[in-house]
């Protein structure tokens, strides 16, 4: 995994490199301005006959632009710098790579910004534009010129490569504040910045890459962080071994109890997915009179069917069953599709109360515990749940999905530390905490997934992982990375619009392929 840092924290790592590394500061600009280049031409292919048009602002971003611009020319790209500072104006640094940048491209490609008028002219005309006014140097809200010149990149429907940040975007917060920048393609330096995952961050930043500029790794490692972004050599590097002499036994035993009328396509997404995800064996236990439902569902997966109430949920009376069905399987989950019958809710009081194997709790399993938290503090393996805003809302007191938005990344450490468990919280941008307050951004994923069904496919690959053998936080930081891959591997085939729960479960085995294959960027774009 990689350290994910705030702004502050970045300007230590530059200013020990640049004080104690004796790596001079223009050096760096010039590792940054490369790394831009570098990446709009793998993003778009040759960028040669292209007209470029670098926005810079009077800082160090702004240097960080005029590297890039002169870069791209050397590149063939037809190149324009339009800027919000003249050379006096500018940083020492910035003023360094303006000079260059003048004596490769000509004063006449260096164009001051005078009105709004004349800038969206100059915009309307490029390809491709390059955000490099403000970077992680946001102090307030973004109004004036620099505000009219944002407006006008947002406005001329042109791809935008921001550099470092999206000017406007809050680094450490990910809120705007006036006008911002929406990128299509956010290249950031050094180590991702928590702003990129947080709130508008997640929209205004578009696709993330990062690009070593060169901070010695003592220093990186030095620097304190408790939160990270999860890499796929990170993952691959955990996955479970498939030996040759493995046969279904050796890959675990998964329990879901799940499903009620209505609802078996719960239970039957949670149970495809664990098997996909490469457990041995699952079963799934379900009301009875809904049991044949489910075994026409499912070819591969074992069903044992249960005591049921006259609503045909699960009842009170398959406590006495269910405790040693937990009790022979290697992991459980709970909760897809269960209802929120009042026995029912009964019963998953009792059954968490008495959990000692690693398990995911979900959904219904969520909704029961609504005002009765404490009974997780029973559980002698710390559990894993899955709660998207609205779960996670119920589940802290005075909360609202808004709230939890707000703060995803607090919101599920301080609930992951004060109950002692492992929080999935779902949502753009997945959030994995654990009890002593790390926590792990999931990079994959997309708006596609925004349906009916995609929970549920993440509690099957999250119990199918357990039931392999990887502990709580590797399996719920794996199943929610490939779960988010699978995704954008079916969007990318089918389109985000009109994606279903069930495309996921035919891209797990593709999205495992790549990892296993994965080996030359610890940090590839993310969606």
């Amino acid at each position: 995994m990689i350290k994910v840092i705030t702004a502050a924290q970045m300007r230590e790592l530059e200013r020990r490199t640049i004080g104690e590394g004796r790596i001079p500061a223009t050096t760096l600009m010039e590792r940054a301005g490369s790394g831009v280049a570098a990446c709009i031409e793998q993003w778009v292919g040759t960028v040669s006959g292209k007209m470029i048009t670098v926005v810079c602002g009077k800082g160090n971003n702004g240097g960080d632009g005029f590297v890039a611009a002169r870069l791209l020319r050397k590149r063939r790209a037809n190149v324009r710098v339009l800027t919000l500072a003249s050379l006096s104006e500018l940083s020492r640094d910035a003023a360094v790579m303006y000079r260059q940048f003048v004596k490769v491209a000509g004063k006449s490609s260096i164009i001051p910004y005078r009105s709004k008028e004349t800038a969206q002219a100059l915009l309307q005309e490029s390809d491709l534009l390059v955000d490099a006014l403000l970077g992680t140097g946001l102090a307030s809200a973004v109004t004036g010129r620099y505000g009219e010149v944002i407006e006008c990149m947002n406005g001329v429907n042109r791809p935008v490569v921001a550099v470092d940040v999206p000017s406007g975007l809050h680094a450490d917060t990910g809120t705007a504040s006036g006008q911002a920048v929406r990128a299509s393609l956010t290249v950031t330096f050094g180590l991702p910045k928590t702003g990129l995952y947080q709130n508008q961050g997640i929209d205004l930043s578009g696709t993330i890459t990062l690009v070593d500029i060169g901070i010695p790794p003592s220093y990186v490692d030095a620097m304190k962080s408790h939160v990270t972004v999860i890499t796929p050599q990170w993952v691959q590097s955990g996955l479970p071994r498939r030996e040759r002499s493995g046969h279904k036994g050796t890959y675990g035993h998964a329990g879901i109890i799940a499903g009620s009328i209505g609802k078996t396509g719960a239970a039957a997404l949670a149970a495809q997915a664990a098997l996909r995800i490469g457990a041995g064996l699952v079963t799934v236990a379900t009301p009875s009179s809904v049991n044949d439902i489910l075994e026409a569902k499912l070819l591969e997966v074992m069903t044992l069917p249960m005591p049921e109430t006259k609503a045909r949920t699960l009842s009170r009376a398959a406590l006495d069953r269910l405790l040693p069905f937990m009790t022979t399987r290697d992991a459980v989950a709970i909760g897809p599709g269960l209802s929120t019958h009042h026995e029912t809710v009964e019963l998953v009081q009792a059954l968490t109360a008495r959990l000692d194997r690693p398990a995911v709790l979900d959904a219904d399993a969520l909704n029961a515990l609504t005002g009765r938290t404490a009974i997780l503090a029973s559980c002698k393996t710390p559990p894993i749940i899955t709660p998207h805003p609205g779960e996670m809302a119920r589940l802290e007191a005075e909360a609202t999905p808004q709230s939890v938005n707000r703060d995803r990344i607090g919101t599920a450490t301080r609930f992951a530390r004060e109950r002692g468990l492992f929080v999935v919280l779902k949502g753009a941008r997945t959030v994995i905490a654990r009890p002593d307050g790390a926590v792990a951004i999931c990079p994959t994923g997309n708006p596609g997934m925004a349906t009916a069904g995609t929970g549920d496919v993440l509690t099957g690959m999250v119990v199918g992982l357990l039931a392999q053998g990887l502990p709580s936080w590797e399996a719920a930081c794996t199943a929610t990375y490939l779960h988010g891959a699978a995704g954008d591997l079916a969007a990318a085939m089918k389109g985000e619009i009109g994606m279903t729960a069930g495309d996921l479960l035919e891209h797990i085995p593709t999205a495992l392929k790549r990892i296993l294959e994965t080996s030359a960027h610890p940090f590839p774009p993310s969606t």
